[in-house]
């Protein structure tokens, strides 16, 4: 439940981005740091003059990929984590540099703002103070850590819209353009790819697919499990490969899409790149004119956004001292 809470306290405040990251403390990470307490003070970086710490590391790593510490042998457990460490420290680096942006400019979250998400997200979830209370517990997390996670996410919306999103416009021009491009049946897709290597069997691959299709039907989020199991570039943004035109895709995507509605997750299916799962977000074969303008403004502005968070990110990037211990 705590994972929803917070994405959706994010979403109040700010339209999706490349910057949908939190951590949580749950008893099954609580576990696991007893198990890894030789690692609990080690500095993974330092970002100017403020530290990342393994455990810090560790607790975003196991919050963001969903994985059950208490179901996960050993082994598992040790290798998940030297797979993702360095992609997982990535992003906390980018989150202490943007909150570090934010209070040189003053931004901070009030506690007016503050109830007022928690408002919300009960409102959203139909939650009693009972039931809400009872969710935080559920996650080994008290109602001030909360509200310190929620704080940074309310700050991070605020630099981000202040930063990059305000200063971004989409003409008529760019909307035309796109619209020009893009005629014709098209689909909003997000994959999960396991890639075929000299060194890799169809059984492993399937396994790890498997192990997909597992926490998708868990109730995963697809983008989260995308996002810590695909193979592809696109897991960097949850598996979205974006509109892509009909006549583009190959002949193996189009058999499964056929069978596919909106919402739909797919079996595993192999190509010669791998064996692929995927979702079908979204087919634009019969929208207006209306719907097509619409969609056509909001993906020139993802684009934009995106193009102009990453150049942001980078320039804080440069000015900072950036130190990376792993």
């Amino acid at each position: 439940m705590y994972y929803w809470l917070l994405v959706f306290a994010f979403l109040i405040f700010t339209s999706a981005s490349a910057m949908a990251e939190a951590s949580s403390q749950t008893p099954a990470s609580q576990n696991g740091l007893q198990e890894h307490r030789f690692l609990l003070d080690r500095v993974v970086a330092v970002v100017d003059k403020e530290v990342i710490t393994w455990s810090e590391l560790y607790r975003s790593m196991e919050f963001e990929s969903g994985l059950d510490l208490k179901n996960v042998n050993e082994a598992d457990k040790r290798r998940f984590f030297k797979e993702n460490e360095a992609k997982f420290l990535e992003t906390l680096i980018d989150r202490r540099l943007q909150l570090q942006a934010a209070k040189r400019l003053d931004i901070s979250a009030s506690n007016e703002e503050i109830k007022e998400a928690i408002e919300g997200i009960k409102k959203k979830y139909n939650l009693s103070d009972r039931d809400f209370d009872e969710s935080l517990k559920a996650e080994g997390m008290s109602l001030d850590e909360y509200k310190k996670r929620l704080s940074e996410q309310i700050i991070l919306s605020k630099v981000v819209s202040q930063q990059v999103r305000s200063k971004i416009i989409v003409t008529e021009d760019e909307i035309n353009e796109y619209l020009s491009k893009n005629k014709g049946s098209a689909y909003r897709i997000r994959q999960i790819l396991i890639k075929k290597t000299k060194d890799r069997d169809r059984e492993s691959m399937m396994a790890k697919a498997q192990e997909a299709i597992a926490r998708i039907k868990a109730g995963e989020d697809f983008s989260s499990v995308a996002f810590s199991l695909s193979e592809d570039p696109s897991a960097k943004t949850g598996g979205d490969l974006g509109i892509v035109k009909k006549e583009l895709l190959n002949k193996d995507f189009l058999d499964v899409i056929s069978k596919m509605k909106v919402g739909d997750i797919s079996e595993p299916f192999f190509t010669d790149k791998g064996l692929h799962i995927i979702k079908l977000d979204e087919s634009i074969e019969q929208k207006s004119q209306e719907e097509m303008k619409e969609l056509a403004r909001k993906k020139v502005f993802e684009k934009k956004f995106n193009d102009a968070y990453r150049s942001w990110i980078r320039s804080l990037r440069e000015r900072a001292f950036i130190e990376v211990r792993l």
